[in-house]
Parts: C-alpha cells; structure tokens; sequence
C-alpha cells in the first residue's frame, strides 16, 4: 500500500495519528505539496479525481480517498486496538460523535483558516463572509465540546476512538489561526488536549 499524503493538512493527519495508534509504520509515504498546488497535477488527478488528499493506493492499483473512509479499511487490516466501536451501540455513538466533530468543528475551522489566512489565497478565492461564520461555529462547538468533556474522558464515550483523533487533527489546524483551548474558558478540553499529546497519536 502507499499513502499520498501532506504535511500539516487536518485530513492527511489523521490518518498518521491513527496509524501512530496502530502501532503501524511501515507504510510507504509520498508526499504531495498543496502550498505548490501539487494536487491538482494530472498525475495526481489520475489517482484522486477530485484532488483529494490523503489518498491510499491499494496493492491491486485502486485507491481510496476520504480519510474517514480509509481509516476504516485500515481498521480492518489492523483491527487492534479498535477505535471504530465494538457492539452496534458503541459503534453507533462513536459514528455519531465523529461526525459531530468533522461537520462541526473540523469543517467551521477549515472555513475560517482557508477563507481567512492570507496564505491560503493561493489554494482557491476566498470568500470574506465564510473566515467569521467558520471561527463562531467553531467556537461554539469547541465550547460545547468543553462541557461534554466535563463527565468523561474522551470524545465518544469512556475510551480513545477515532472521534478523538478527528478532534485532536482540528485542535492541531486550529493552530495556524492562533488557537488552542484555553486552560480558564476551556478547561476540560484544554486537560483532554494534554492528554492526547501524550498518547501515540500525538507523537511524531
């Protein structure tokens, strides 16, 4: 198998926390320049049509794009530990606490830094309006977040899972806008974030 990958990209990495995770790293890398536009190369195009990073090729030539999607096939290649769930219902609330956090702090925050931060112009014309819509989202999330944080001590339930690495891979971008959850307004996610740096997927 081999992963197209960028550095520093929310997406790309987390699929690298959650291969740390797996205790997986013997996979071959290549990477691809978003900054140079390296993504959008006829070369790559034929491998991602829509220019997506990460994208994993298969040994049999196909390849896969969405990070979420190839998390879950690697779920199945390296099934220890699980982080998808393990019964209907776990699996259920991490499905719908990792799709809380990808629609609504990952997305909101990719607004705010693509259509906000001047070096982003050169990936696509941003649209003023969307920089403040994605950073109060992503705020109001993030205080939300902060408060289910309170009861427990991870994202989807009472161990790590793929919702915490989604969350961590946002608290990580949320850097390039200045970012990071304050130890007073945003006590519970500012210890949880302590702790994922000290587990593998924070490594690097």
């Amino acid at each position: 198998m081999k992963l197209y990958t960028s550095a520093f990209a929310p997406n790309p990495e987390r699929v690298h926390m959650f291969l740390r995770e797996k205790g997986v790293d013997d996979l071959e890398m290549v990477q691809i320049n978003i900054m140079e536009g390296e993504h959008k190369s006829s070369d790559y195009r034929a491998l991602s049509p829509f220019a997506q990073i990460p994208a994993l090729q298969l040994d049999d030539g196909r390849v896969l794009t969405e990070s979420r999607a190839i998390c879950r096939y690697l779920e199945g290649i390296y099934p220890e530990p699980n982080l998808f769930g393990t019964t209907p219902e776990e699996t259920a609330f991490i499905e719908m606490y990792d799709r809380r956090v990808e629609f609504m702090f990952l997305l909101p925050l990719a607004w705010w830094i693509r259509h906000g931060h001047p070096a982003f112009t050169v990936l696509e014309k941003q649209i003023a309006d969307l920089a403040p819509r994605g950073e109060k989202g992503f705020r109001r999330f993030a205080k939300w977040l902060d408060g289910e944080l309170a009861n427990r001590d991870f994202v989807a339930g009472d161990r790590f899972t793929i919702a915490d690495i989604t969350a961590f891979a946002s608290v990580g971008f949320a850097r390039v806008a200045k970012w990071k959850p304050d130890a007073e307004e945003l006590p519970n996610l500012h210890t949880w974030r302590a702790r994922m740096l000290e587990r593998p997927c924070g490594q690097k």
